[in-house]
């Protein structure tokens, strides 16, 4: 077994100092080690769990990429469904809570922000439409 580096007191219960070892350098190295692999498998255990979550995924070699795509495609979709819900309870003279209404306003900040992203590629894509119409030509960085 290795040796412990250097022994640091620490105060006990009495206020006397209790030798308490460091870790030597390769202990801290397989911490680490142990930490990083067991970061890994939750996120594999989160995706995993969203695989089972999401229709469509279930039963599917998994890309990342494409959980997370369709995860959000999915939670647009029950946002919209809660939407309609709403809309449906109002028109019948219905009382509709905040909690209720809640996912309703998330839907709607998502819209508003896909609508000021949209705005900004259009005006990107007319200062390009412009810039070849004079002679420049854009790297893309």
């Amino acid at each position: 077994m290795a040796e412990k580096s250097s022994q640091s007191p620490s105060p006990g219960l009495n206020g006397q100092g209790d030798e308490k070892p460091r870790l030597t350098e390769e202990e801290k190295k397989q911490n680490h080690i142990a930490s990083e692999q067991k970061r890994r498998q939750a996120i594999r255990d989160g995706f995993d769990r969203l695989c089972e979550l999401v229709p469509g995924l279930e039963g599917q070699g998994r890309s990342e990429g494409l959980v997370l795509k369709r995860t959000v495609e999915f939670m647009r979709e029950q946002l919209e469904r809660r939407r309609q819900l709403v809309l449906e309870k109002e028109a019948r003279g219905e009382y509709v809570d905040d909690k209720m209404r809640e996912p309703v306003t998330i839907l709607e900040r998502l819209e508003q922000r896909d609508r000021i992203r949209a705005a900004e590629r259009g005006n990107n894509e007319e200062e390009d439409d412009h810039d070849e119409t004079v002679g420049f030509t854009r790297s893309s960085s």
